[in-house]
């Protein structure tokens, strides 16, 4: 979930439809302008009780934040607090609950994306390590109940907590207990987009089954090998899942504002304050109609807050992002952007990622999503597993690195960074299941170890 801060966007005011569609259309580039945008959430904890750190005292989370900004980080705050930071198009924030997310700049290749990621967990480690924090990239809270996780002091965060209990049982757990990692990526046309959305809809499910790392809750395991792809099924309804409409004939930049207008809002930011609008509609917004703000109409700034608001497997704003993984380590943090951008960024794996899956039925699709959180690459599909879809997308991402050719000092091409998928889908084992195998073995049935032995 990316949830953090009011869209930096012009304050122009919305005077039609037609408006929506060209500001999500700006978006296109030309393909040397494409970048790739990396995020990744982790959890912080104590070491020596594991509890998650609270937002003040000494070893909170806002004094790590200020810590930070010895390395050149610029503090951005919210009613006097700081709550992110910023940097060189890169920015740190904070999750509901104090999980750390680092935004990355957009950036040319996945060796900067590697390396940005390995700068950001030193930063993070040598000012944390004296605090006596740590940090654990997991899909889900393997030990603490929602009720022990602290709140952030952020006005979004308030008017969230109060609306996600009336759509849904699990969206507090999303909120609080939950990380994952995602890429942004950029598209090249309006008919470039709805093929990338497509194939990358179509497999989000295979990225969750590789990446699936959440097999425990409150120290126990809780049946999932990703728990936290399954919390997602009951968050809320009007605003997550696999958005069946890109798959129908016609589909492009308007049905997408369309879907958006249907999403009920949450706030509306002015001033530095969020303004709770929890279920209203922006339709009634754009006719100066909206009970939190009567007789005001949105601007571009409104409606780009808006659309961070929906949370689908895949998301639209003017690039595409892939939501479907667990959080997890450092070279699991590098290798999901590689495996999109190897199946996205090159003509003939685009096309070879699309001939995988153009004949899928929205059932077999959705027998995907909602059996993988379970079983993962274990899933049955059409007489294999997901598992086959599994290798065959990779050895597509893979070509579509080499093509691209992006070489680091050394010589290598971006498809290094595939390694670790590599070695799960020849192992056919993902990360949660090595994890409960030390559960049930070495670990002698806690799950405290996993904080030492898979901190950053």
């Amino acid at each position: 979930m990316h949830v953090s801060g009011p869209s930096q966007v012009e304050e122009v005011e919305i005077g039609s439809r037609a408006q929506l569609v060209d500001y999500l259309a700006s978006g296109v580039r030309e393909r040397t302008d494409w970048r790739i945008g990396t995020e990744h959430e982790k959890f912080g904890f104590r070491t020596d009780d594991l509890r998650a750190p609270t937002f003040d005292g000494e070893r909170g989370i806002e004094a790590l934040l200020k810590g930070l900004t010895r390395f050149g980080w610029a503090p951005v705050e919210e009613h006097g607090r700081v709550i992110a930071l910023s940097r060189d198009g890169a920015s740190v924030s904070l999750e509901p609950a104090g999980q750390l997310e680092l935004s990355g700049a957009p950036l040319e290749t996945l060796h900067e994306t590697c390396r940005e990621t390995g700068t950001h967990l030193r930063e993070v480690r040598e000012v944390a390590e004296p605090m006596g924090l740590g940090f654990l990239g997991m899909g889900f809270q393997p030990k603490w109940r929602r009720d022990e996780m602290p709140w952030m002091p952020k006005g979004r965060y308030r008017i969230m907590r109060e609306y996600m209990p009336k759509v849904g049982s699990l969206g507090l757990d999303m909120m609080t207990r939950t990380c994952t990692v995602q890429v942004n990526l950029d598209v090249g046309s309006e008919a470039d987009m709805v093929k990338k959305f497509r194939v990358s809809l179509a497999l989000q499910p295979i990225a969750t089954a590789l990446f699936a790392d959440s097999p425990f809750t409150e120290g126990r395991p809780n049946g999932f090998l990703s728990y936290r792809s399954h919390i997602w099924t009951d968050t809320d309804a009007d605003r997550t899942g696999l958005l069946d409409f890109v798959f129908d004939e016609g589909f492009g930049y308007e049905r997408y504002v369309d879907y958006l207008l249907d999403v009920p809002m949450y706030f509306v930011y002015r001033d530095g304050e969020y303004i709770d609008a929890s279920g209203q509609s922006f339709r009634d917004y754009m006719e100066g109609k909206l009970p939190a703000r009567p007789g005001f109409r949105p601007t571009l700034k409104d409606w780009a807050d808006h659309s961070t608001t929906a949370f689908p497997e895949v998301r639209l704003k003017k690039y595409l992002e892939m939501r479907g993984a667990d959080s997890g380590p450092w070279n699991r943090i590098c290798a999901l952007p590689a495996f999109w951008v190897g199946l996205l960024y090159d003509d003939a794996a685009l096309d070879a990622a699309w001939d995988l899956v153009r004949d899928f039925s929205i059932e077999e699709q959705h027998a995907l999503r909602d059996g993988v959180p379970r079983r993962a690459l274990k899933l049955p599909f059409r007489g294999g597993t997901a598992l086959d879809l599994a290798r065959e997308a990779l050895k597509i991402s893979a070509a579509g690195l080499k093509r691209r050719a992006r070489l680091n000092a050394h010589g290598a091409d971006e498809s290094i960074f595939l390694e670790p998928l590599v070695e799960i889908v020849e192992s056919g084992v993902t990360a949660a299941e090595r994890k409960l195998e030390l559960f049930e073995g070495a670990w002698g049935g806690s799950v405290d170890p996993v904080f030492r032995e898979f901190a950053y």
